[in-house]
């Protein structure tokens, strides 16, 4: 059998695949550039990495493939597990057919530009199945998987799962992934890469408020710029699993796919199933990392490009309370702030004056608003220069509505009945096409009716007990589609519709959404402590201008933990900002702070929105460096936060990482800053100072001293 290396180069990233003619691609090196590699040295690297002999290929594997099988001699989690009732579960290539192209070519015309792909197509003819692998390299240095198995037999073969997968060397001997719950999302946590399989599955229909977010291995101790390291995400909206695994013959895999519920996946002849895209980067440290990411989803034809505009969001200023009065001057107020975005939350709707009812009427509440409907409302916000923006929970219905009278089939529910209730609510079965007709219809027709510009797409129940009505066959697969479908329905009916990805906060954050969606809702806390966590987290696979970060009243609405404006807003800005406060009861000086914020925001929000995203690993664990440098490295902001009480007084050095090192900086404290900061400023801070970047990165400057929970902002620009 005759293998042979391919090398492909993209973004300062090298892929070297092993290709054989019986076996689906084998990842022999994903990381730095290689820069060009002639024929004899690729021929010369398969001997180069050969295996000594043992007993077998079961002992000392050589490959393995980006989808393992058994049949290899592979022992641990196959890549592809399926069966037609226990019957062709073993996979195994007669011939497997390798094609390299570029995007924009004749062989792959809709290609992301700049992208190559390798598409390796596998045969079995006793088990009557083709397998398919389509490995890309994207012009960001991104790499992605997907694998797909197409039935050719006439009984149905059920897929159990397809999980592609990518390896990482040896030296990757630390795992990172996330953990968290509602209102606490995105907590980093790290183990070691030990022998055997670290597993994380969402079962919720959604990556859930504890999703692991990324699987990320590195060398020990690998911090935001330092220690290199490699890591998956998959770009799927519903039920999943994350995985690193160890094997005994040293292979070292990061692997992700759908978790399917029984009998979800059954094809018929010529039917085919395709795995979500299992998204591959590595770096320097972990801001290289999302830089990838970041790239790659700027690049693309739907990310937005215009102004991300501030917005009001009324759920914490007014909750239910939907009075026309109240709302038109907290849009006044909002309007004088120079906010550009006014969203209406829950509550406007037939049935709803608490969370207990009327999820699925969606239609204006005539006994709330009169004959009139809205549009005083809508008519007000847009004289005053706002676009008007409303909230929804499409997928969801309370079993208090007209529509789970008129249908109670049409909600998800098992032999057992719809089981239990979350938030007082269910889930609306978009399987069914007369309800996904009914909520498209609904939500497109008050869209149109009040000139929506942006919907807040929210998700706050779990899939539990997802059954597919009359037989109660698992529909969470379908409703995943169905959403994506929806939201993209919308957007081709709405041109210019703008869709938040809510999910009760972070539950719903991942690149198969954000095809679909402008930003996500990064988590209901907007407590500023916690979203310090939350958004740098986040960022490892988005940029800012997807997470929406919002300024609070004095008093967090869920850790009830009170901040000084200057932090709440220092925080809030640091993203697609708004506003989540019941303004026209604010004090005139908080009217006024909240003012220059949101002024500098936009005076800044061009760079925060293009520019390169990076933290500082900081000696001292009180402190926090967050900053975002050009992409032609002339500007940068920085934000230096005490997120804890420091031990060490003064606090020491903080270097400014990202900028040009053989460029000068003239550096200076950005106003509006804290006037804490102010009081105890380093030496540094009064007239500013001139440095090369390297010497900023290398050696620093001497940090504020800050009380806990407070911020200052540091700018960077070209001297």
């Amino acid at each position: 059998m005759t293998a042979r290396a391919l090398h492909l180069r993209r973004g300062g990233t090298s892929l070297v695949l092993r290709l054989d003619e019986q076996a689906l691609p084998c990842v022999l090196h994903w990381g730095p550039d290689l820069g060009e590699v002639d024929d004899g040295a690729l021929a010369g690297l398969l001997p180069a990495l050969g295996m000594p002999f043992v007993d077998s290929v079961i002992m000392a594997q050589e490959a393995v493939a980006v989808l393992p099988q058994h049949s290899s001699g592979w022992q641990g989690r196959p890549g592809l597990l399926g069966s037609r009732d226990g019957r062709a579960w073993s996979v195994a290539f007669d011939a497997v057919v390798h094609d390299v192209a570029e995007a924009g070519s004749e062989a792959w015309p809709d290609g992301p530009a700049g992208a190559v792909r390798l598409r390796s197509v596998g045969t079995d003819s006793p088990g009557a199945l083709e397998v398919s692998t389509d490995v890309e390299l994207l012009a960001s240095g991104l790499v992605r998987v997907r694998a797909s198995v197409r039935n050719l037999a006439p009984e149905a073969y059920e897929v159990r799962h397809l999980e592609p997968t990518l390896p990482v060397p040896a030296e990757a001997t630390e795992i990172l992934d996330m953990a968290g719950r509602h209102t606490h999302e995105r907590t980093p946590q790290r183990r070691p890469f030990d022998q055997g399989l670290w597993l994380r599955e969402a079962w919720g229909g959604r990556p859930g408020h504890d999703s692991a977010t990324v699987m990320i291995a590195g060398r020990p101790g690998f911090g935001w710029q330092t220690g290199r390291l490699w890591g998956v995400h998959l770009g799927w909206s519903g039920n999943q699993t994350l995985a690193a695994e160890h094997s005994f013959t040293g292979w070292r895999l990061l692997r992700g796919g759908e978790l399917l519920l029984p009998g979800e996946v059954r094809l018929g002849e010529g039917e085919e199933y395709a795995s979500p895209w299992l998204y591959g980067s590595w770096g320097e440290g972990l801001d290289e990392f999302s830089h990838r990411f970041h790239r790659f989803l700027r690049a693309r034809p739907q990310h937005p490009t215009r102004v991300r505009p501030v917005l009001l969001n009324t759920w914490e200023a007014v909750y239910f309370d939907m009075r026309l009065d109240k709302l038109i001057a907290l849009a006044e107020h909002a309007a004088a702030l120079g906010i550009e975005r006014y969203v209406l939350d829950d509550g406007w709707f037939r049935n709803r004056r608490s969370d207990n009812a009327g999820l699925g009427d969606w239609y204006v509440d005539e006994g709330v608003w009169g004959p009139e409907g809205m549009h005083p409302l809508t008519d007000r916000v847009r004289e005053l220069g706002m676009e008007f923006g409303l909230w929804f929970e499409p997928e969801m219905i309370n079993l208090d509505s007209d529509l789970a009278r008129a249908h109670p089939e049409w909600i998800f529910q098992t032999d057992h009945g719809p089981g239990i209730t979350s938030r007082y609510q269910h889930v609306l079965d978009l399987g069914h096409p007369e309800a996904y007709d009914y909520v498209l219809e609904r939500v497109s027709a008050v869209v149109g009716e009040y000139g929506v510009a942006y919907i807040k797409w929210d998700h706050n129940r779990a899939l539990a007990d997802a059954g597919h009505s009359p037989d109660g066959t698992p529909g969470v697969h379908v409703q995943t589609l169905a959403t994506h479908r929806m939201m993209a329905e919308l957007k081709a009916r709405h041109p210019g519709l703008e869709i938040e990805s809510c999910c009760g906060g972070g539950g719903r954050v991942d690149l198969g959404i954000i095809e679909h969606t402008d930003r996500v809702w990064v988590s209901d806390c907007i407590d500023a402590h916690e979203r310090h966590r939350m958004v740098a987290y986040t960022g490892l696979t988005l940029p800012l201008e997807l997470m929406g970060t919002h300024v609070g009243s004095g008093a967090d609405h869920t850790t009830t933990r009170a901040h000084d404006l200057s932090f709440r807003a220092g925080t809030a800005m640091w993203g697609h900002m708004g506003v989540e406060w019941d303004l026209t009861v604010a004090a005139e000086e908080d009217v006024a702070a909240l003012r220059a914020w949101i002024a500098f925001h936009k005076s800044v929000r061009h760079l925060l929105h293009s520019g390169d995203v990076v933290h500082a690993d900081l000696a001292n664990p009180a402190l926090h460096l967050d900053g975002v440098v050009a992409a032609d490295k002339s500007d940068a902001l920085y934000r230096l936060s005490a997120l804890d009480h420091v031990l060490t007084w003064p606090t020491g050095r903080v270097p400014l990482p990202g900028l040009d090192p053989e460029r000068s900086y003239r550096v200076t404290v950005q106003p509006p800053g804290d006037g804490a900061a102010q009081k105890f400023a380093p030496a540094w801070a009064g007239d500013g100072v001139t440095l090369p970047g390297r010497v900023l990165a290398d050696v620093g400057l001497q940090a504020p001293l800050l009380p806990t929970d407070h911020l200052v902002l540091i700018r960077a620009q070209e001297a």
